[in-house]
């Protein structure tokens, strides 16, 4: 088969698209002919040979990715014989090899895609789709909650991207802040009600005017640096900061806004950051709350509920993939297509 490898930690050039041997289902475990997989900034971290990620780093060579979505072709000892030829898709865990034509992992793992959700559309749900219902679990966001107003940073990412659909659904304002015109313009066509360039000086006056004076009540924040900052200037009193991301660390002003004790005085407000196992203590813990969240994030899918912006590269590409991630010049869920 055809996979992409890492032999050396470093840059995206080291992702190497090359002839690998076909991997074999061990008991209890599929094979998945991968129509799409997943690339996550886990993935460009862990390739950096950064050891402060979430995984372990892996042993070398690797092959890299989490997420895959496909049909199952090859079953190991004792797999349900009912899973042969159904299309599905799966989170990996803490085991790689999503960036390959073949990918092996437990049964258990896998999930059934709804009729009607597209494979690269099933790769966003059970990785971003899950994170997403995740953080929103840590806000009081309810159906046709029209009392709040919700900014969204890095609006035009993944998890940003489906933020910006659920708040909308639960009758919140949306502020939707992305970099750039062409990405402004996507996280407006996703529904916020206002959509705003955070790398423009004058955003914040200009988010102040078109909300007539109201103050945010939730920043949902996967940027952090001087936008979280700067968002975080305008919730009212008792707003909450949610931190599920940092994608400006390593620029200037970037990196996880951590707000002190006195800020947070004196303004009543409420910061944390929801990723973790308090996430997934609100669904029933560990893989069980992981599951939970992917059903549901896939069901909403299946409903219409939320449409998930999907980019796509070709699986040779992997390596460009990687530089647009981190150079942020991605929209949507980035999959790699075989």
């Amino acid at each position: 088969m055809r996979a992409v490898r890492l032999h050396t930690f470093g840059p995206a050039e080291n992702l190497v698209h090359e002839t690998v041997a076909d991997p074999v289902p061990g008991p209890g475990q599929v094979r998945v002919a991968v129509t799409a997989a997943g690339v996550h900034l886990v993935d460009a971290a862990l390739r950096a040979g950064d050891p402060n990620g979430p995984y372990p780093l892996p042993e070398l060579p690797t092959v890299p990715g989490r997420e895959v979505a496909g049909t199952v072709d090859a079953l190991g000892e004792g797999t349900d014989p009912r899973w042969l030829g159904r299309r599905v898709v799966a989170h990996l865990g803490a085991v790689p090899g999503g960036y390959a034509e073949l990918a092996v992992t437990d049964a258990g793992r896998l999930h059934e895609i709804p009729d009607g959700v597209g494979d690269a559309e099933a790769i966003a749900m059970i990785g971003t789709g899950r994170t997403a219902l995740g953080i929103l679990s840590f806000t009081e966001l309810g159906e046709r909650d029209e009392k709040d107003v919700v900014i969204v940073t890095a609006a035009a990412g993944g998890v940003g991207s489906l933020l910006v659909q659920y708040a909308r659904n639960a009758g919140a304002t949306v502020v939707g802040l992305a970099g750039g015109p062409a990405k402004v313009r996507h996280v407006r066509a996703l529904g916020a009600d206002i959509a705003l360039d955070y790398t423009a000086p004058d955003w914040t006056e200009r988010a102040r005017t078109e909300l007539w004076g109201r103050s945010a009540t939730v920043v949902l924040d996967g940027v952090g640096g001087d936008a979280a900052r700067a968002a975080v200037g305008l919730l009212g009193p008792g707003g909450t900061h949610l931190v599920f991301g940092w994608s400006s660390r390593g620029t200037t002003g970037g990196g996880p806004l951590e707000l002190t004790p006195e800020e947070l005085s004196a303004r009543s407000l409420t910061s944390r950051n929801v990723l973790g196992p308090a996430m997934l203590e609100r669904f029933g813990g560990g893989q069980t709350g992981l599951r939970r969240l992917e059903e549901l994030a896939l069901s909403d899918a299946a409903a219409g509920t939320v449409v998930p912006a999907v980019q796509r590269f070709r699986l040779a590409d992997a390596a460009a993939a990687h530089r647009a991630l981190e150079t942020r010049a991605t929209t949507g869920k980035v999959v790699l297509v075989p």
